[in-house]
């Protein structure tokens, strides 16, 4: 497995991660699962929104939140890490934090997400609306709706982060010869924004069905890349 760079792989990323030597990747960008119970009811949230909106994404049937082991082998095989949900887990990060607004407005929904950096000890904030069929404009203009619905990314998983928030952050952070691991893959979302920046990268989603839907977006995706 090690050096094949770029794979999007249907299987558990620990016994992988195992396999890489020490720092082989220059930045992992992850999502991890952070809180227990879709696992137990095999779904996600509610079937049902408020306002009588259908958002059952299908069957959760792999929803695991890492323990120790698993960020240990990150650390160890990664040399900068950003690290989503960073405040629900039990584990020792640094300083370094970036801070993803929603611009929610009076939603239920958490107005914010949280992630560990290791470039900087500070706080970076980056807003982007997300919440529901009101999506951010652009990079520069997130906190403005995007006023053609036609243009919203669509939803194929409930935990869903927009492409334009991988965008920021290698814009950021990586550099053109980064490779770059994803563990926990979900929606393709980080691995569209790789491809379009041309950076290499390892993906993995255990999940088959979500797999395969993402699968699906990324290939797409890519399909329209030879267009131009």
């Amino acid at each position: 497995m090690v050096g094949y760079i770029s794979e999007f792989l249907n299987m558990d990323c620990l016994p992988a991660m195992k396999e890489y030597p020490d720092n082989f990747f220059d930045l992992a960008i992850v999502d991890p699962p952070y809180f227990s119970g879709p696992e137990k009811r095999r779904y996600y949230g509610r079937k049902t929104s408020p306002i009588g909106v259908k958002r059952l994404y299908g069957e959760t049937s792999e929803w695991e939140v890492p323990d120790n082991e698993y960020f240990d082998e990150l650390f160890r095989i990664s040399k900068h890490q950003i690290i989503w949900g960073v405040n629900y887990f039990d584990y020792s990060f640094g300083a370094g934090r970036i801070v993803w607004d929603k611009v929610n407005g009076e939603s239920s929904f958490s107005d914010c997400e949280i992630a560990y950096c290791s470039f900087h000890d500070s706080v970076r904030l980056f807003s982007y609306m997300w919440n529901g069929m009101m999506q951010g404009k652009s990079i520069s203009e997130g906190h403005i709706q995007q006023g053609n619905k036609r243009l919203n990314e669509k939803r194929i998983h409930p935990t869903q982060k927009p492409v334009n928030l991988y965008r920021w952050l290698i814009q950021r952070y990586a550099k053109e010869s980064y490779k770059i691991l994803d563990t926990h893959v979900g929606s393709a979302s980080s691995l569209i924004a790789f491809e379009e920046a041309g950076l290499e990268y390892i993906g993995f989603e255990k999940d088959e069905q979500i797999f395969k839907s993402a699968l699906a977006r990324l290939e797409s995706y890519k399909s329209q890349l030879k267009l131009f």
